[in-house]
C-alpha cells in the first residue's frame, strides 16, 4: 500500500488544500484536536525528519507561520513526530499546526522533565556537537 500522504499530494485521495507549492503540501488535518489543525508536509518522501533533504524542508517553517497567521492562532503548538514509539502514524515528514484557543481545546501534553546532572550534560552537549 503506498504512503496516504504521497497519495494526497499526487490527488488520488482528496484534502482540504490550503496551500501548495512545488515542494509543499499544507491542509487541514481530518481528525482535529482544535479549529484549523493543519497538517504541512514536504512533498519529497521520507518516514523521518533526517531522510528529508535540507532543500526539500527550506518552506516548511514560512508555510507553518502563513498558517498561523492565517488562522489568528495566538497560542498554539507545532508538533512533529519521528517513528512510531514517537506517536508517528503516517510514516512520511509532516508537521502539525495545532491551534490551543483554551486549556480544553487543542495539544494536551505533559512534559516529564527531570533534573539534569549538570557535568553529564556537559559531557553530552561536547559529544553531539563534534558530531554536527
Amino acid at each position: 500500500m503506498a504512503c496516504t500522504f504521497c497519495r494526497i499530494i499526487k490527488g488520488e485521495i482528496p484534502c482540504m488544500k490550503l496551500f501548495e507549492s512545488e515542494k509543499t503540501l499544507a491542509f487541514l488535518d481530518i481528525g482535529p484536536l482544535s479549529k484549523g489543525h493543519a497538517l504541512v508536509i514536504p512533498k519529497y518522501h521520507g518516514a523521518k525528519l533526517a531522510d528529508i533533504p535540507d532543500d526539500q524542508l527550506s518552506e516548511i517553517l514560512p508555510t507553518l507561520k502563513k498558517l498561523v497567521n492565517a488562522t489568528g492562532a495566538t497560542d498554539y503548538n507545532i508538533l512533529q513526530n519521528n517513528g512510531t514509539i514517537a506517536h508517528q502514524q503516517v510514516h512520511h515528514v509532516h508537521f502539525h499546526m495545532i491551534p490551543k484557543p483554551n486549556d480544553s481545546e487543542g495539544l494536551g501534553i505533559k512534559w516529564p522533565s527531570q533534573t539534569g546532572d549538570m557535568d553529564n550534560l556537559k559531557a553530552l552537549c561536547e559529544d553531539i556537537k563534534s558530531k554536527m
